[in-house]
């Protein structure tokens, strides 16, 4: 039954991912409540999983011209440094903080969904 999760869950995060949508939260979910693998594991894992999906999106959405390069580049800067100390916080806190600070910004964040309004993007 685990292996099935684990496809459904690979798949699942593939595609999520790769559509920008951050597929990681569903990855990490499964890692961690169907294969008991610590969340700082977990996390880990879910990092080196998106590594070749981000690459293989970039450029697909490259050559489409989906990507404003002068509006992601500083976003992408202001990430990596976000990366760095989220690695620091995460490795200095309690896994079960953790845990709790992961699943409540999955709520807050599903209940933001669940009541924004969808707008057409402007071009």
């Amino acid at each position: 039954m685990t292996d099935i999760f684990s496809i459904i869950s690979g798949i699942m995060s593939g595609l999520l991912g790769a559509m920008g949508m951050g597929g990681g939260g569903i990855l990490i979910i499964c890692l961690t409540v169907f294969n008991n693998i610590p969340q700082q594991l977990a996390q880990g894992i879910n990092l080196i999983f998106f590594i070749p999906i981000a690459i293989l999106s970039v450029i697909i959405y490259s050559f489409k011209r989906l990507i404003v390069w002068k509006t992601a580049i500083p976003f992408a800067i202001f990430g990596i440094i976000g990366s760095i100390i989220g690695v620091y916080i995460s490795y200095n806190i309690s896994p079960v903080w953790l845990g709790r600070i992961f699943g409540i910004l999955l709520l807050f964040m599903g209940i933001k969904e669940l009541f924004s309004r969808n707008k057409e993007p402007k071009h």
